[in-house]
């Protein structure tokens, strides 16, 4: 069984990367080459390839403006490539959805084409599967771009950009939360529930009504009384864990990949 597909990247040596190996593919039949939205959009609707290999951040039009143009009920199957962390593409995987990673090895683009291979047979016939799909793995990419990278906090005279990644816990303080990183706290005039609902909840968690924990910065949870439980962060700080919460946060615990390894912090 032969597909047809579309490479859609605005770098050259991108594209040509890919290209080499579908034309090594003698299940895959190359109908062109796209370094634009705009280019790609037209070469979708006149040529309805099977597959297209889709940039996510291309100037001008970027890979979600594509499939918006072309609706996702008649885009092809798609393997997005995309610069994203592989933490940041996991809803792929879920969605199963393939990607591509910048840069990307022989083995993982061998490995990606052989699943969406296998998927086309499959999906031959069922639109509506390959849209749904698409749509998922997109709103998943639209909400991982909603959640705050850095936060501002005024400090004196001053406005200072916190990554949220260096971030231990937070706290509330009366009208305001306090961020902890390693060796400062910062305030912040916000409500606890403003704040979480604006980080990505796959990273950030609430152990108790005042406190949020980056998930990624625990060292041990470790059984209290009374069916609590205390959460030991990196920089030796030690938080409980309210009752209700336990069984969801382990939960998110054990699901999250090998986060970066940080020195040890003094508590």
């Amino acid at each position: 069984m032969t597909f047809t597909a579309l490479v859609v990247d605005d770098e050259p040596i991108a594209r040509l990367a890919i290209v080499r190996q579908l034309r090594d593919d003698p299940d895959i039949e190359l109908i062109g080459e796209c370094g634009d939205g705009v280019s790609a959009v037209e070469t979708i609707r006149n040529s309805s390839p099977d597959l297209v290999f889709l940039d996510i951040q291309m100037p001008g039009i970027t890979g979600l403006d594509v499939v918006a143009s072309i609706g996702a009920g008649r885009m092809p199957a798609t393997v997005f490539v995309t610069a994203y962390e592989q933490f940041a593409v996991r809803a792929f995987d879920a969605n199963a959805v393939d990607y591509l990673v910048k840069p990307f090895s022989r083995e993982r683009f061998a490995d990606a084409l052989r699943r969406v291979k296998t998927r086309l047979v499959a999906m031959r016939g069922t639109d509506s599967d390959t849209a749904t799909r698409i749509m998922q793995a997109l709103d998943a990419l639209r909400r991982r771009d909603d959640y705050l990278a850095r936060i501002p906090v005024r400090e004196h005279e001053r406005v200072v950009f916190v990554d949220v990644d260096d971030i231990v816990w937070i706290g509330s303080n009366r009208n305001s939360l306090q961020i902890h990183v390693p060796g400062h706290v910062y305030e912040l005039r916000e409500t606890m529930i403003a704040l979480q609902a604006r980080l990505d909840p796959r990273c950030f968690a609430r152990v108790h009504r005042s406190a949020i924990v980056n998930v990624r910065r625990i060292k041990t949870i470790d059984p209290w009384f009374n069916g609590h439980h205390v959460v030991t962060m990196d920089n030796g700080q030690q938080l409980r864990m309210s009752r209700y919460q336990h069984e969801t946060f382990l939960r998110l615990v054990m699901t999250q990949p090998p986060g970066p390894k940080r020195p040890d912090t003094p508590g």
